[in-house]
């Protein structure tokens, strides 16, 4: 079983700018490998996924891999838009543990230009990534999809990951536009899908797994089990749910699938995407 999305960070090495708020102080501390409850509840390998656009972070997360069997793969950060780009990669190969790094992310979210990803510098980059044989992970806002729709179609070579569904607005209950413009990705066959993130986009205090379900149901109608993979999200998912009740509720949202499309979920899928043996 993989768990293909979690983070770690240490504050005394660098601060999470984006943890502000007395709302987010349970994630105000340091988070390692050592704590994360994955092996105890039977995960076998995870997917350790940037926090923040510094080129620092990267090569660190690839010494964790090399330092932990747990982590089978990493999704790091380069600058898409600098000239450097491929270059860029090709030294965070040679890195100790850059066997493991797997993907690229960028806070594409946090981008003020919803067609950041139509940029020509940033599809010069996300070009670069297709050619290093890594996979690209898409971090939207619904509003950003028609963007993402455009770049997988202009990049068919380029395998995409949409992750946490594009945070859609869950506590609100609104599916459209939300629905239709992740249907119409999923079209896309270069494009694959992490059910993680909806927990801390559902209402924090008094969620239940039915305001999942509609979400979830539309994810997995559009892309296919064969096209969809669990990720935890942990530890940001701690300001809704401790990791164990992630996993349930995610197993109780896709109890309606066959034991073989499970698998797909809960491990096929991430396993072949991120090459983990």
């Amino acid at each position: 079983m993989i768990d293909a999305h979690h983070h770690v960070w240490d504050l005394s090495v660098r601060d999470q700018e984006w943890i502000t708020g007395p709302e987010m102080a349970p994630l105000r501390r340091d988070f390692g490998v050592e704590d994360l409850p994955a092996a105890a509840s039977g995960v076998t390998a995870t997917v350790l996924v940037q926090t923040i656009a510094v080129p620092e972070e990267t090569p660190e997360f690839l010494a964790l891999a090399e330092a932990h069997d747990l982590i089978a793969a990493v999704v790091g950060w380069t600058d898409l838009t600098a000239p450097s780009a491929a270059d860029d990669l090709d030294a965070l190969r040679a890195v100790p543990g850059g066997r493991y790094l797997r993907g690229i992310r960028h806070q594409v979210q946090g981008e003020a230009d919803p067609r950041w990803l139509c940029r020509d510098d940033v599809r010069r980059g996300l070009a670069a990534v297709g050619r290093a044989g890594l996979v690209y992970e898409l971090l939207t806002l619904p509003h950003q999809l028609p963007a993402a729709i455009e770049t997988a179609a202009a990049l068919p070579d380029l395998a995409f990951v949409l992750d946490h569904c594009s945070k859609p607005p869950v506590a609100s209950g609104v599916l459209e536009p939300w629905a239709t413009l992740v249907r119409e990705l999923a079209a896309r066959p270069n494009v694959t899908c992490k059910l993680s993130g909806l927990l801390t986009e559902a209402d924090w205090d008094g969620w239940a797994a039915a305001d999942l379900r509609p979400y979830v149901d539309v994810v997995l109608e559009a892309f296919g089990p064969e096209r969809v993979m669990f990720g935890s999200d942990w530890p940001v998912c701690l300001l809704a749910a401790p990791y164990d009740r992630v996993l349930e509720t995610t197993r109780s949202l896709t109890a309606h699938l066959s034991e073989a499309e499970r698998e797909e979920v809960f491990g096929g899928v991430a396993a072949r995407v991120y090459g983990i043996a």
